[in-house]
């Protein structure tokens, strides 16, 4: 199974109580950055490259909570940074468990291992584990040797402990199909609970700005990554809505919902994407409320977003998708892995 029953159920039941109330704009995914730190230093993150007095600043578990109920969203992803940097993760993790919400844990892995004692197995808890390829090319994309092999471990140890494991992959310009194949093979062996797959985007902090995708390049590379999954030659487990998928491959013409994945970190309230660097605010109410919606995605105009593929703002948009009757044995196609 991929997407778990529960948590498909807890959006489908969130997404139509939003509806009948009458509002146009809602969140689906809280991406909550507990800290920047981080114990690497990947040349398609930005997020490092904030000054050292930001770097050692860490959310407090009052302010993670208060966050994701002034939010709503009843999924909650922990990027960072590297989360589990933060020394009380472990507290953070609890408490958003305890309000069920659905907590991604993004990690590259590197402390994963040893802090599994740490957390209780749930199924509101799930460690999706970074890795963007086979050993040689993981390890160059991270900048350091012996990564990937520190992850595959720490993803067995967690599994044998009965927890909820999922890998993020992000897919970018030059990747190889064949051997990006090859790694979802790989993957499948591990007996994760589903992979996650996106485009890498060009943002203003990245430092590598030389091999971000496009629009048309990336819907081509992953009509190739993809065919054998298409037509059925493999059954890669996937922790997507599948109509996000065809929208990667070009098969749905989406427009972006941006609002959709709203981030919340040291810096507060992340106008209005977290790919986009242009301020913040104080309240998720400034965010909803003050925001000019019309100037971000694709159909705004506006050049930062024209190329753009990215999850945080077409999965919502997928989901949302996913409700027409037309779509829905497809999406829940996901749920039961077929």
């Amino acid at each position: 199974m991929a997407v778990q029953w529960q948590q498909a159920l807890a959006v489908g039941q969130y997404i139509v109580t939003q509806r009948l109330k009458g509002r146009k704009r809602f969140p689906l995914v809280l991406m909550l950055e507990p800290l920047f730190r981080c114990n690497l230093a990947c040349s398609g993150c930005g997020k490092i490259q904030h000054p050292p007095e930001i770097l050692k600043r860490n959310l407090t578990p009052e302010e993670c909570f208060a966050a994701a109920e002034e939010c709503g969203a009843p999924v909650v992803s922990i990027p960072g940074g590297e989360p589990l940097l933060h020394p009380q993760i472990d507290e953070i993790v609890k408490g958003l468990c305890d309000r069920k919400k659905f907590v991604y844990l993004c990690t590259n892995a590197l402390l994963l291992e040893k802090s599994l004692d740490k957390f209780q197995p749930s199924p509101y808890l799930t460690f999706s584990v970074h890795l963007d390829g086979l050993r040689e090319q993981h390890d160059k994309c991270v900048d350091r040797k012996g990564v990937f092999d520190t992850a595959i471990r720490a993803i067995r140890a967690a599994k044998a402990k009965g927890f909820r494991v999922t890998t993020n992959t992000t897919v970018f310009e030059g990747a190889d199909p064949q051997k990006m194949q090859e790694f979802f093979d790989f993957l499948e062996t591990l007996g994760t609970d589903g992979m996650m797959i996106s485009p890498g985007y060009s943002y203003e902090w990245a430092p590598d700005q030389e091999h971000f995708l496009v629009r048309e390049r990336t819907k081509a590379l992953f009509r190739e990554i993809l065919s054998p999954w298409k037509t059925g030659k493999k059954q890669w487990n996937f922790n997507h809505n599948p109509l996000f998928l065809d929208f990667l491959m070009g098969e749905k013409d989406y427009e972006c919902t941006p609002w959709g994945s709203p981030s919340y970190s040291v810096l507060g309230w992340q106008k209005p994407c977290y790919l986009l660097n242009e301020g913040h605010y104080k309240t998720f109410k400034k965010l909803l409320e003050e925001t000019n919606w019309e100037n971000y995605g694709r159909a705004s105009g506006n050049p930062k977003c024209a190329d753009c593929m990215v999850h945080c703002g077409y999965e919502p948009t997928a989901a949302m998708d996913a409700l027409k009757p037309e779509n829905m044995g497809r999406a829940i196609s996901s749920v039961f892995g077929s």
